[in-house]
Parts: structure tokens; sequence; C-alpha cells
């Protein structure tokens, strides 16, 4: 099985943190830790592959994508129910759970593109500044109407 690097990131981050909580956290709490670790790598593989199934074209849009979405959550949300229902430590669950998180952050970071310090920019005193709406991300709409108000 290939893994793209967010997915050896995660792995990376998840056998880190099993380790450290042997050490710092009891047994139980490791295990649970692993198990949320397992669960969540399995969902993030089978959402990738979907997703690359979707973008490739390979699975039609509409109701056949819903169908692959809900059968994947079904699956984990019955994971999460039968692991918490036979005793796992319900924060190291979650922490195993949510491990897939900082993976994605981290490696979008390590991915991203470099800073060309040639790139054409605006000066920053640049009247083209107070007509862009940064929440929206586009020209506001309110801006020629805030020129004619005293």
């Amino acid at each position: 099985m290939a893994l793209d690097p967010i997915q050896r990131m995660n792995l990376k981050l998840s056998a880190g943190a099993v380790a450290a909580s042997l050490v710092l956290a009891t047994p139980a709490f490791a295990f649970s830790l692993l198990l949320g670790a397992v669960l969540e790598a399995f969902n993030f593989h089978g959402l990738r592959r979907s997703a690359q199934f979707l973008f490739m074209g390979q699975i039609p849009g509409g109701r056949s994508w819903i169908g692959v979405f809900a059968l994947r959550f079904s699956l984990l949300g019955l994971g999460i129910v039968a692991a918490l229902h036979f005793g796992a430590d319900p924060v190291g669950f979650f922490v195993g759970l949510s491990l897939i998180m900082p993976a994605a952050v981290i490696e979008a970071w390590r991915a991203r593109p470099p800073i060309d310090e040639n790139a054409p920019a605006l000066d920053p005193d640049d009247s083209s500044w107070d007509r862009w709406n940064p929440w929206l991300a586009r020209e506001r709409d309110d801006f020629e109407n805030e020129e004619d108000s005293p």
C-alpha cells in the first residue's frame, strides 16, 4: 500500500503519540489512542481513495458520491461507537482520531510553493487596497457609495 506524504506524517505522529502515552499515561489510554489512530488512518485512506476516484471520473458525481461518503461515514461512526462501548478511553481515543489534522497542516506547510521575492505587488499605500474585502476575497460592493458620502 503506497502512502502519500500526509499518511506518512500521520503514521509518524501516531507512533510518537502512542510511544509517549505508553510512558506518560496508562496502558488503556495508549491502547485507546492507538485504536483511534488506526480507525482514523483507515478513514482518511478511504476518503483519499474515493476522492481520487471521483476527481479522475471513475465515480460519477451525484448520488453515487454521496453513497460512498455515507458508507465511509457510517463505518467510521460504527467504529467509534463500538470502541467506546467496549471501554476505550474517550480522551485517548479522541486524540488518536484527531492526529490527521496536524499531519495535514504540517504537510500542507511543507508542500507550499516557494515565495517569489520578485513577484509584482501593490505598494502598501496604494488606494486599491481600500476596494478589497478580505473577508469575502473580492472587491467590496459598497466602495463607490462610500466615496460619495461625506
